[in-house]
C-alpha cells in the first residue's frame, strides 16, 4: 500500500522526488474513482489533490493514517478542513504558488473584453471587413475595482496600475493602515461597482456573501463594465449575470468559477449564444510555470511533514 497518493495532475519532477523518497501511487484518474481511491488510503500518509477530489466523509474515513493534505493550489473547497483538523490532519494549500497566473488571466481577460476584436477571426478570414464593430477600448486609462485586496489582487493591480489604470479596491478586512493601501483607494463596494470599468473578484465563498454580484450590484455597474471571476463560483449570481449580459446591461464577463462545478450543459445554457462572455474551467491559476511552482511546493511541504528531505 502506498505511502503518498496523488489524485491529479503534478508536475513531473515534482512526483518524483516523492517516489523517490516514499512509496507513492500517481494516478490523475482516482480522482473520477473514489472507491480505487479509497482503497488505496489504508497505510497513505499523504494525500495530494487539486480541487475535484472531495476530501471529506468517506474518503477521510478510509485514511485512518493519514498524516496530511496537499492541495495543488489555494482554494479550499473540496476538503473538509474542520474534519481534518479534528483528525489532526494539517492541510496545505499551495499559497502564493500560482498568484501571477491568476493575475495575468485578469489583466488578460480585461484586455480582450474592452478591446472586443478578438472574437471576428470568422467574419475576417470570411472576407467581411468589420472594422467598425471590432473597435474597441483602452486598457489604459480604465479604472480596475478589486473585491476583495488580498496578494493576487494586488498582483493584478500591480499590473494594472503599469498599463495606466487607476485601482480602487474593496477589503473590509484589511486595515485603513495597511502599506497595500499606498497606490489604491479604498472604497465601498457600491462605489466600487459605479466608478469601476473592470471589477475583479477576489475573495472566497466563506468570507463573503452568496451572490455578493447581484442583479442590483450588476444594476448599479456602468453599462459597458466588465466582470471577471476567478475566485470562487457562488459569489456571483451567475443567472443575474447571465441576465445582464444578454440585455446588455454591462459590457462582457470572464468567468473561470460557476456555482455548478463542474459546469454541466444544463447549467451552462443559461450563457448560450452570448458573445460577450469569456468562459474558462478552473484554469485561470494553472500555467505551465505555475503548476511547477504549485507542485514543487506541495512536494517541499509533505515531504517535510512526512519527516524525508528534498
Amino acid at each position: 500500500m502506498p505511502e503518498i497518493v496523488i489524485t491529479e495532475f503534478m508536475d513531473e519532477g515534482a512526483v518524483a522526488r516523492l517516489q523517490d523518497k516514499y512509496d507513492c501511487v500517481y494516478d490523475p484518474k482516482l480522482v473520477d474513482d473514489p472507491e480505487a481511491l479509497k482503497a488505496l488510503l489504508g497505510d497513505a500518509r499523504a494525500l495530494v489533490v487539486r480541487n475535484r477530489t472531495q476530501v471529506r466523509g468517506a474518503v477521510l474515513d478510509s485514511a485512518a493514517n493519514l498524516e496530511c493534505v496537499g492541495r495543488l493550489g489555494v482554494g479550499l473547497d473540496n476538503i473538509d478542513v474542520a474534519a481534518c483538523e479534528a483528525r489532526g490532519l494539517a492541510v496545505y494549500p499551495a499559497t502564493g504558488a500560482n498568484d501571477l497566473s491568476v493575475a495575468e488571466y485578469v489583466i488578460t481577460c480585461a484586455q480582450s473584453l474592452l478591446r472586443g476584436a478578438y472574437t471576428g477571426t470568422a467574419s475576417v478570414i470570411a472576407g467581411e471587413w468589420p472594422r467598425q464593430s471590432m473597435m474597441g477600448r483602452e486598457l489604459s486609462g480604465k479604472t480596475l475595482g478589486l473585491i476583495g485586496y488580498g496578494a493576487i489582487a494586488r498582483e493584478a493591480a500591480t499590473r494594472a496600475l503599469v498599463m495606466g489604470m487607476e485601482i480602487v479596491a474593496y477589503d473590509p478586512y484589511l486595515a485603513d493602515g495597511d502599506d497595500a493601501w499606498q497606490a489604491t483607494t479604498k472604497v465601498s463596494l457600491d462605489e466600487l461597482a459605479q466608478r469601476s470599468d473592470v471589477i475583479s473578484l477576489h475573495v472566497p465563498l466563506t468570507d463573503s456573501p452568496r451572490h455578493l454580484v447581484n442583479a442590483a450590484f450588476l444594476d448599479a455597474m456602468k453599462s459597458d463594465g466588465i466582470v471577471v471571476n476567478a475566485a470562487r463560483g457562488g459569489v456571483v449570481d451567475d443567472q443575474a449575470l447571465a441576465n445582464a449580459l444578454a440585455n446588455d446591461t454591462i459590457g462582457g464577463a470572464a468567468l473561470d468559477v460557476f456555482e455548478v462545478e463542474p459546469l454541466t450543459a444544463q447549467a451552462g445554457a443559461k450563457f448560450a449564444g452570448l458573445t460577450n462572455l469569456i468562459a474558462t474551467r478552473r484554469i485561470a491559476g494553472v500555467t505551465s510555470e505555475s503548476n511547477i511552482r504549485v507542485s514543487h511546493l506541495i512536494a517541499d511541504k509533505v515531504l517535510e511533514k512526512l519527516g524525508a528531505t528534498s
